[in-house]
């Protein structure tokens, strides 16, 4: 009977184990001296780890060139907050390809010495964020929760999460966290025609948007620091391309044969961007070198002219930069 009770006992015990391990845990802390930069993900059973960058690119403020104004704003308000006094959560706007992503990726590298650390964070599990504010809080380090390429459809969940969490939490704001987002959506919601048709005039002449167009703004306005990035010139288009050959080991001669093409090559994607320059180079050394190696380019930003060239996104495992 006693060796019954006992495989009965074994049995639950078993089950129970089972059940424990498919159920949502509490998010862990991971172990913060194994990078400065780390990937919030979220398995399909529903646990969320924090997941250490084991290799990150050597990208510095000083290789983005060209966006000056941009970059002085973002510096001085990491600054800030490395330095704990106050600063502001951070909406990066604007055309692909300009360096968004770049410039926050360049902070981490800047400020790390001193404490700062990025956690990045896809739109999706964005839900999730307050668990991991709460992992961070207490320890003396501050931290970015990096949202890239952000941007919403009507009615996901992420949109409700994020704004609650800017401002409008019964929760205080944690000291040691900031977002920083990029975006090509000024509003990071698809806007339409008809939401024209809700705005209203006063007597006194005044123009007022409508409750649609309100949601829509509400969010972003609830970021303390906007930076917008625009499109390239020609110009500086071809500098980039320029630069990029270069460190692919092609020649001045060659470099200035491959203009034309290279803005064929642009006119085909619709777009005068680092990231397109970047693409055509690869493609252009690629066959102007084939019979010699190629020299090896040092890692640094590729969005804009007068930047060092950079390696290869394949060669440098960082927070990823996709279409921002």
């Amino acid at each position: 009977m006693n060796e019954q009770f006992e495989r009965l006992i074994a049995r639950v015990e078993s089950l129970m184990a089972r059940i424990e391990s498919v159920l949502p845990q509490p998010l862990a802390a991971p172990d913060w001296t194994a990078s400065i930069a780390y990937r919030y993900r979220k398995r399909s059973s529903g646990h969320g780890s924090l997941e250490p960058v084991r290799h990150i690119g050597n990208m510095r403020l000083g290789d983005l060139k060209e966006i000056e104004d941009q970059k002085e704003k973002i510096k001085r308000n990491t600054e800030q907050f490395v330095l704990g006094k106050p600063a502001n959560n951070v909406l990066l706007t604007g055309a692909r390809g300009t360096g968004k992503s770049s410039l926050i990726k360049a902070c981490l590298n800047e400020y790390s010495a001193r404490g700062l650390r990025l956690i990045e964070v896809d739109k999706a599990d964005l839900t999730d964020l307050p668990d991991i504010v709460d992992v961070v809080s207490g320890l003396p380090e501050k931290f970015i929760v990096f949202c890239d390429d952000l941007s919403f459809e009507e009615g996901e969940p992420g949109y409700k999460a994020l704004k609650s969490i800017l401002d409008g939490s019964v929760a205080a704001a944690t000291p040691n966290v900031l977002i920083y987002a990029t975006s090509n959506r000024r509003h990071l919601l698809p806007e339409y025609m008809t939401e024209n048709l809700t705005y209203t005039r006063g007597d006194d002449g005044e123009v007022h948007p409508g409750e649609v167009v309100e949601e829509k703004i509400s969010l972003s306005e609830r970021f303390g620091l906007w930076v917008s990035f625009y499109p390239f010139s020609q110009d500086e288009y071809l500098t980039i391309v320029s630069q990029w050959l270069s460190s692919f080991g092609v020649g001045p001669d060659a470099i200035a044969a491959a203009k034309p093409a290279s803005l064929v090559w642009a006119l085909e994607r619709g777009s005068r961007s680092g990231r397109v320059a970047y693409q055509f180079a690869r493609d252009y050394a690629g066959r102007d070198t084939a019979s010699r190696p190629v020299a090896a380019a040092p890692i640094a930003a590729y969005e804009r002219p007068g930047a060092a060239a950079a390696a290869s996104p394949e060669q440098a495992d960082q927070a990823p930069d996709h279409s921002t």
